[in-house]
């Protein structure tokens, strides 16, 4: 059961993960416009809070014997409006698919159902030096289940 002082990781509806987040003043720039890095910090929480709802821990793929993380390798952020100060959004995340060590990942941001950004991600697993390694046993099998069909 999850304590009242949880932070809340959103919720998983059909294969999407949904992360609402409301946009402060500390977001914005100085007329009230959310600064365009910021978008990429909303999208990361995203990825880790739906990690999280699933099962993986960032902490505990760190601490297994063979310890493991992820990179990003490329993201392509498309903005398609702008998201203001007090707004309420909802980060949308679908991971798509695994091949070797590379996560495939969609993401957009929504106010309502108006579209703000879209972001096309590629990370990849590594070990602790760095070099690419396929994803602990287990992980993936977690995520199968909400991975896109395939063609």
């Amino acid at each position: 059961m999850q304590s009242e002082n949880t932070p809340y990781a959103g919720r998983i509806v059909g294969r999407e993960h949904q992360l609402p987040v409301r946009i402060y003043y500390e977001d914005t720039d100085f007329t009230g416009v959310v600064y365009h890095a910021n978008y990429l910090r909303y999208f990361e929480r995203g990825r880790s809070d739906f990690f999280r709802l699933v099962g993986v821990s960032h902490s505990a793929l760190l601490a297994r014997p063979d310890p493991a993380a992820f990179t990003i390798t490329r993201i392509t952020v498309d903005f398609k409006r702008a998201a203001r100060i007090d707004d309420a959004l909802l980060v949308r995340t679908t991971y798509d698919a695994v091949k070797g060590p590379r996560l495939f990942v969609s993401q957009r941001i929504t106010r309502g159902e108006e579209l703000i950004a879209t972001a096309a991600v590629e990370a990849a697993c590594i070990d602790l030096a760095g070099r690419a390694r396929k994803p602990p046993p287990g992980m993936a099998d977690a995520l199968r289940p909400l991975f896109a069909p395939s063609p």
